[in-house]
């Protein structure tokens, strides 16, 4: 029996032309074999590490399981003079997504035009491709985009609003989606309404009450995060997007899945949703520049591009990607971070995650009350993101001091309602760099912050 070691070595054997077969009819394994993946002897022995998807005991030890994810550790080329536990922002690629970048972009100034036009943008139908059948949804509903800014900014500026309609998110909606939104209120005249949920919340019945209360006759459109960025809260989309399709002859439902995607295991297709943008490059370490834009089929012909496309493209998921002379390389590479995500596996990446984040929360919570959570640790309404206060000390002080101090890499978050440390560790981060953040912050709450 062919074990995944020996698959992703097959894999690591087949020349970049077979990039050009056309993927129509190919099975997921043959549209894998697709990516021109280099022979890395890492991703080989990782793919080969065995452990059980469907038996959660065996996925639990799989995410202890130290000398697993050191050799994960080692297919990034990461500083380690320093921490940076500000994965949710960007993550660093692997190896061999960094040298794909390379090798495309090598192959592309040999003979510029017609290399990136001819050879390689074609390409993109396998990267295309590949995406789908791994979060289980049509080809022809994927768009490759730059970042889930462009993705859902092509949502928010592609429907026809009038004076007066209402759009409806939360107050921790990313501020780049509130200002997309509040331009077209100074713009247009609709109306931005943002409403408080808890935090953190673990009633999802809640979530989708708060949002059905403030709907009115005149709302026309609901923006919700998969993941709220600020504190890591995954919210109920599944559930969201059915109460809205009862309301006002069916509210549409854009979902910010930026924090989503390859953080943790699911598939598109069980959201239900119609419209979901994503950044590649944080949870799939997928090169930076690198986004997603799911529009299910039925509803592509009805939503403009953000740049003009030819009406003979008003049906095609690629009039989403008319931006005009890019470079194809990020885009090819996305193939070699999907193949480093699947050798990991999903469910293993996911428990792995949440382990990273329980080794330091759970300690630094159980060593001073003056800890608060901001984030819940109950499984199915968090990941790999955790928002942490020390009450008393100044967020963005503390944040300075451990970047200063200890070369500890943080994102203070001061939001209205709440306030606290983002931090975000990733599939490469270790645990003696997550026992100094511990130790680090357990200093500042035992001597306080040093005087400035």
């Amino acid at each position: 029996m062919e074990t995944r070691r020996d698959f992703l070595g097959s894999i690591a054997a087949l020349p970049a032309a077979a990039a050009l077969v056309g993927p129509a009819a190919a099975s997921r394994a043959t549209l894998a074999a697709m990516a021109p993946t280099p022979g890395h002897g890492l991703l080989a022995e990782i793919a080969g590490t065995p452990y059980d998807a469907s038996d959660p005991a065996s996925i639990e030890a799989a995410a202890r399981d130290e000398d697993f994810w050191m050799t994960v550790q080692q297919a990034f080329t990461v500083d380690r003079s320093m921490v940076n536990f500000n994965n949710g922002g960007v993550s660093p690629s692997p190896r061999l997504v960094q040298d794909a970048v390379k090798r495309h972009m090598d192959f592309s100034n040999n003979a510029t035009a017609y290399t990136m036009w001819r050879i390689l943008e074609p390409q993109r139908e396998t990267v295309r491709q590949r995406l789908a059948l791994e979060w289980n949804v049509d080809a022809e509903e994927v768009a490759v985009t730059r970042n889930s800014s462009e993705s859902l900014q092509i949502c928010q500026q592609g429907f026809d609003l009038e004076p007066g309609d209402e759009v409806l998110t939360t107050t921790q909606d990313y501020p780049r989606m509130l200002t997309t939104f509040k331009q077209r209120e100074r713009r247009e005249k609709i109306k931005l309404v943002e409403i408080k949920i808890p935090v953190p919340c673990e009633d999802p019945a809640a979530i989708v009450r708060a949002f059905e209360d403030a709907i009115t006759p005149r709302t026309r459109l609901i923006l919700a995060c998969h993941v709220i960025n600020l504190t890591g809260q995954i919210m109920p989309i599944r559930e969201l997007v059915a109460m809205a399709r009862t309301k006002n002859g069916g509210i549409p439902v854009i979902v910010d899945g930026a924090h989503a995607l390859a953080q943790f295991d699911f598939k598109l297709s069980d959201l239900g949703c119609d419209y979901y943008g994503v950044s590649l490059h944080k949870w799939l370490a997928a090169p930076h520049g690198t986004g997603l834009l799911y529009v299910r089929r039925d509803r592509i012909e009805t939503l403009w591009p953000l740049m003009a496309a030819d009406e003979k493209q008003n049906a095609d998921i690629r009039k989403f990607e008319e931006i005009g002379t890019h470079p194809a390389a990020p885009f090819l590479a996305i193939a070699e971070a999907l193949t480093f995500h699947q050798a990991i596996g999903g469910k293993r990446k996911e428990a792995r995650l949440r382990h990273l984040r329980d080794s330091w929360a759970r300690p630094l919570m159980e060593a001073s009350s003056r800890v608060r959570l901001h984030t819940s640790l109950k499984p199915g309404f968090s990941c790999a993101i955790g928002n942490v206060q020390v009450e008393g000390v100044d967020t963005e002080k503390l944040a300075a001091h451990l970047w200063e101090k200890h070369k500890i890499y943080v994102i203070p978050i001061k939001h209205a309602e709440f306030e606290g440390l983002r931090v975000t560790p990733s599939v490469y981060s270790t645990m003696e760099e997550i026992h100094r953040f511990v130790d680090a912050v357990l200093g500042v709450i035992k001597n306080g912050l040093p005087a400035s």
